[in-house]
């Protein structure tokens, strides 16, 4: 397996997800009150309660105009959920968004990931993204590998696809139809490319329908960070 080009899910890929923190409730409470003053805010479970809501109704709207892996906004569905969220500057959205979802779940690097994302780049690969994710998603990513001394500019612009961006989600199969035309444009096939995400339905079965090579990071799948190191050397 010597790939010409390397394209990364994240969520479970790159970071792991872990536990929300046990003081969340309070934090989220916190946070609301900094943001938008005392009883701004519902409790944490009915926000998120609402916010799941608001999202299923989108994903019917969606459905019913032919869409069959729809994806959201998530600013508008806080907006729809917190009416003075709406109001807010952007900059100041993006603040909230990312400070409540940490109280969702904690996150951090996979073992192994920064140092094949590291080695791949330093050798000049191409790197992408192809994941199911939100505007936070590139701060998150952007936090965590900081420390490990890398940043998100290794990863090549036309070769990171958001679902966010695109308005719809793996494993849409004109997902992977939009990376194989960003691919071609860099005069790469797809059996040159290698796709690696947690999950068969969403990373590695539209991925090899598409001609990508994969490699399944899950413990029933192909093996960890470090194995996979193992079997391209």
């Amino acid at each position: 397996m010597k790939p010409r080009a390397v394209i990364c899910d994240v969520y479970r890929t790159i970071l792991e997800i872990l536990p929300a923190p046990a003081d969340a409730d309070a934090r989220w409470q916190e946070l609301g009150r900094t943001t938008f003053g005392a009883g701004k805010v519902p409790d944490l479970t009915v926000f998120n309660d609402l916010c799941r809501a608001e999202i299923a109704r989108d994903h019917e709207d969606a459905r019913c105009r032919g869409i069959a892996f729809p994806e959201v906004q998530w600013p508008r569905i806080v907006g729809s959920v917190l009416p003075e969220f709406a109001e807010m500057e952007a900059s100041k959205q993006s603040d909230f968004i990312l400070a409540g979802q940490a109280l969702t779940r904690g996150l951090r690097l996979l073992p192994g990931a920064a140092d094949l994302l590291r080695h791949w780049h330093e050798a000049g690969l191409p790197l992408g993204i192809a994941s199911n994710a939100q505007a936070y998603t590139f701060d998150e990513l952007a936090t965590l590998l900081g420390p490990a001394g890398l940043e998100p500019g290794i990863f090549s612009p036309d070769l990171v696809l958001w679902s966010w961006q695109l308005g719809f989600s793996k494993p849409d199969p004109y997902f992977f139809q939009t990376l194989l035309a960003r691919l071609k444009a860099r005069g790469l096939a797809a059996g040159e490319v290698l796709m690696v995400g947690d999950r068969a339905d969403n990373d590695i079965a539209p991925a090899r329908a598409a001609g990508l090579m994969t490699w399944h990071l899950h413990p029933q799948g192909d093996g960890d960070w470090r194995a996979l190191r193992d079997a391209l050397n």
